[in-house]
């Protein structure tokens, strides 16, 4: 895929006013300099979401959430970049590289969403004309204006409905062969993949049809469920099925909830439970839980109470506790047996299924349950052998509160990781109070340096090469030569683009805690201070350059002589 030049996205961002952007979707109040709100990408009660106009820049200081107002519109709208990159492009009246639209919007690819789309369409025509099809929806409880949210049509009986219909061209076959939409017998012969089947498309995050699934309406005929393969536009692992639906009928979703199948999300919709999403017949992977807590705080696990309902609660336990940061929160909800949500929403409406969620059980309570059932915690070894199950596990838990109270919990069921207050032991609490003060850290130039670029970048205009600090063997000094050089190269970049820059570097964490400071003063004090550090950091590099000739004198060579003498000449008269 075609880059877009770094030198339009600069210029977009420079024209852009992130205040503007995020305080249209995201109250903000201003503070100082700066704007501040409850962050939009986490729950928490405190305004630890701060925007700054100056450097064109946001970042919470509770969830670690950053970014330019790009970032903002695609993790906000959950925008592809293209997307959030022609949407700011058409606010601030610039237009988006021709080429650069072309060479992004492959052919093919483009020809295989239009095929696609092509079929869903088929088959929702075909709906409107089987009076099977529609008396199956009909005791389903399945309204029309659901059926048409979730776009749901028939596939007709017989093997070449839709290849008849659509496959007229051989590239239009090879398409659609492609999308998943043909199966191939042993004699090579090709035919519709779905036939006699209630079709439920699927679609990403754009609403674009990339597979779908397909329900039998007479049981007896093959598998209940059948599911298009994986194709260049479909990963399943990757999917849910309803979230397009869910972020059409919620401006901000607090919740979603997990079920199994195609007709619990929709008799879900049908009844007013309208963040109701489906894994597409396999567990919960841990792209799934990335992609649930992208959407929304709290997720709901949905399952049957039998032996595999809690195995597949369990397969979610494990991809979810990575990702479990402060202000997340995960819940599992099992159905009594021969239940599920398409028939508990019937029977109870959706007060009654609220009802049931709110009594739903705590990830942290099914953790230990879980992982202590068939152990006896009244013995050392049952204790011990929690602890040795639960250890790896909590391990990976990103650090914050969760992470400490699950710690805490799984001492307060074995007694591992209590200590006695002994001489050694680490009590932060009582001893911070009594303990003789730490001396402060010695300033660091280099991070004093950054710390001005970041807040504007185009102090580093004024440094003209070459730099005597590059020599300088000190932690920093290669990341501050390659931030002087990248503003160089392009110098209307702005501080949320810098950061975003460097944010697959090692070093990306630290420039956006960095970034996230304000560092009093105004832009001819920053200048001036910087000039002041670099200043000083040639000194040190000066220095370090003399003390490595002096210390081999006796085998300098001539250059090396001349080299000598003329830095004990600068450190004479101060240059």
């Amino acid at each position: 895929m075609a880059r877009i030049p770094d030198a339009f996205i600069d210029d977009l961002l420079a024209r852009t006013d992130i205040v503007e952007v995020i305080n249209a979707r995201v109250p903000l109040k201003r503070q100082g300099k700066e704007y501040a709100s409850r962050c939009p990408f986490h729950d928490e009660r405190s305004a630890s979401f701060t925007v700054s106009p100056t450097k064109q820049f946001y970042h919470c200081f509770g969830c670690g959430a950053h970014g330019t107002a790009i970032s903002f519109l695609m993790n906000y709208e959950r925008l592809e970049f293209l997307d959030a990159v022609d949407e700011l492009a058409k606010r601030v009246g610039m237009e988006v590289p021709r080429d650069t639209q072309q060479r992004n919007a492959n052919p093919e690819t483009k020809d295989l969403y239009g095929a696609m789309e092509a079929a869903s369409t088929f088959f929702q025509r075909q709906l409107a004309g089987s009076d099977k099809a529609r008396a199956y929806l009909d005791n389903r409880g399945v309204g029309e204006a659901v059926r048409t949210q979730f776009g749901i049509g028939y596939a007709p009986d017989g093997f070449s409905a839709l290849k008849d219909a659509l496959g007229t061209d051989e590239r239009r076959m090879r398409l659609l062969e492609r999308g998943g939409m043909f199966s191939k017998n042993d004699r090579g012969h090709v035919y519709d993949k779905f036939r006699d089947r209630v079709m439920f498309p699927i679609h990403d995050r754009r609403g674009r049809t990339i597979a779908f699934g397909g329900r039998v309406l007479d049981k007896d005929d093959g598998p209940k469920y059948l599911n298009s393969p994986e194709t260049p536009l479909f990963h399943k692992g990757r999917e849910l099925y309803g979230l397009w639906q869910v972020r059409q009928a919620n401006q901000k979703i607090e919740r979603l909830i997990v079920v199994e199948g195609y007709m619990d999300v929709v008799a879900l919709f049908e009844h007013g439970v309208s963040q109701a999403v489906a894994t597409l017949g396999t567990a919960t992977t841990p792209d799934h839980a990335e992609l649930l807590f992208r959407n929304a705080p709290d997720v709901y696990f949905c399952f049957d109470g039998d032996r595999a309902g809690r195995n597949a609660a369990w397969k979610a336990v494990e991809s979810v506790l990575p990702r479990m940061r402060d202000g997340r929160q995960a819940f599992f909800l099992f159905l009594p047996d021969g239940e599920d949500p398409d028939t508990i929403v019937r029977q109870e409406g959706a007060e009654g299924f609220d009802a049931r969620l709110r009594d739903a059980t705590p990830l942290s309570k099914f953790f230990f349950d879980t992982l202590s059932d068939g152990i006896t915690l009244s013995t050392l070894d049952g204790k011990a052998r929690l602890a040795e199950r639960a250890k790896p596990l909590l391990a990976q838990i990103p650090d914050g509160a969760f992470g400490d109270l699950m710690r805490q919990r799984l001492t307060e069921l074995t007694g591992v990781g209590a200590r006695s207050a002994s001489p050694g032991t680490h009590v932060p609490a009582q001893r911070a109070r009594n303990a003789p003060a730490t001396p402060a850290p010695k300033r660091s130039l280099v991070r004093a340096a950054i710390s001005l670029l970041l807040q504007q970048p185009s102090l580093a205009l004024d440094l003209q090469p070459p730099y005597r600090f590059v020599a300088l063997r000190q932690p920093g000094i290669p990341l501050l030569v390659d931030v002087i050089a990248l503003v160089h190269a392009r110098p209307d970049i702005t501080t949320g683009a810098l950061i975003e820059h460097f944010g697959d570097r090692e070093e990306g964490a630290a420039l956006q805690k960095l970034a996230g400071h304000s560092v009093p003063g105004d832009p001819d004090g920053w200048r001036a201070d910087l000039q002041g550090a670099i200043d000083q950091l040639n000194q040190q590099a000066l220095q370090q350059r003399l003390a490595e000739l002096q210390g081999r004198m006796a085998s300098l060579d001539d250059t090396e002589k001349a080299e000598l003498r003329e830095l004990l000449h600068s450190r004479l008269s101060g240059h």
